[in-house]
């Protein structure tokens, strides 16, 4: 009986070590092809998208224009009263953009927007245009303030910045 207790275990034996054996092969076969799956998908997207020629809005808009520089003459003057004493501010100004056109539509309403900016100078404090914070400061605002007319006026954003070419404070 112990032969046959023995010979009856030695197959089923064989059996575990072989059904472990292919449980391993399959998984490694099948992570072989889900890699090789990744792999090849990749490939083909990475391949067909650079093979498509881009649409040309889609192109211009992701190159970036040069900058064109307009200066803003004359430049702005304001006057505060500090303590009893009259001091003065003036600063030129420069708008940049990136597209001529838009650029020369915006010059139509630079009487509105000349306005503003002697409107945006005017109530500044004196105090805290001294500092280079308070300067940047004003420096967004009077950008901000630009950016709002021509949105309004244009429909679209035509300058990216203006940039304070001189600023004296007295």
């Amino acid at each position: 009986m112990a032969k046959s207790e023995d010979a009856a275990q030695a197959p089923e034996g064989k059996v575990k070590g072989k059904g472990k054996l292919k449980l391993i092969l399959m998984i490694v076969l099948g992570l072989l092809l889900a890699i090789g799956a990744s792999v090849g998908g990749t490939w083909y997207i990475m391949h067909s998208s650079a093979s498509k020629p881009a649409p040309a809005a889609e192109t211009a808009a992701n190159v970036k224009q040069p900058a064109i520089f307009e200066p803003m003459l004359p430049a702005f003057v304001a006057n505060y009263n500090q303590n009893g004493r009259q001091r003065y501010l003036q600063v030129s100004m420069t708008l940049l953009a990136r597209n001529q056109a838009d650029l020369d539509a915006l010059k139509v309403h630079m009487p509105v927007i000349r306005n503003n900016l002697v409107m945006l100078l005017s109530a500044q404090g004196f105090d805290s245009l001294v500092t280079p914070v308070g300067q940047e400061m004003l420096r967004q605002k009077v950008t901000a303030s630009v950016q709002e007319v021509s949105q309004k006026e244009l429909g679209k954003v035509a300058v990216e910045q203006v940039l304070f070419t001189n600023f004296v404070l007295q």
